[in-house]
């Protein structure tokens, strides 16, 4: 099994812990809902209590500059559009 590259893990990894720090926020919000479960270890615990606070502190065009740098998939353009042909019919 090959090891993904470090961007696609970086990737992977900040997608996931957003999702759980969206997911405890939400649960905040509605009383409830039952918020997911506390961080456990300390690598947990560095994506949940200091990534994801300060990923949303980051303004949108930082962000946005620093996905821009990153290799992966975001950074992929549409193709273009196929040409026209005749009807089929």
């Amino acid at each position: 099994m090959a090891l993904p590259s470090f961007s696609r893990w970086l990737r992977e990894n900040s997608e996931h812990y957003l999702m759980i720090d969206a997911h405890e926020r939400l649960a905040k919000r509605y009383s409830g809902t039952r918020p997911p479960t506390r961080p456990h270890g300390i690598v947990e615990l560095f994506w949940r209590r200091v990534f994801a606070p300060t990923y949303r502190a980051l303004p949108w065009p930082l962000r946005h500059r620093v996905m821009r740098a990153m290799p992966g998939s975001h950074r992929q353009t549409w193709s273009p559009p196929p040409e026209p042909r005749e009807p089929a019919v």
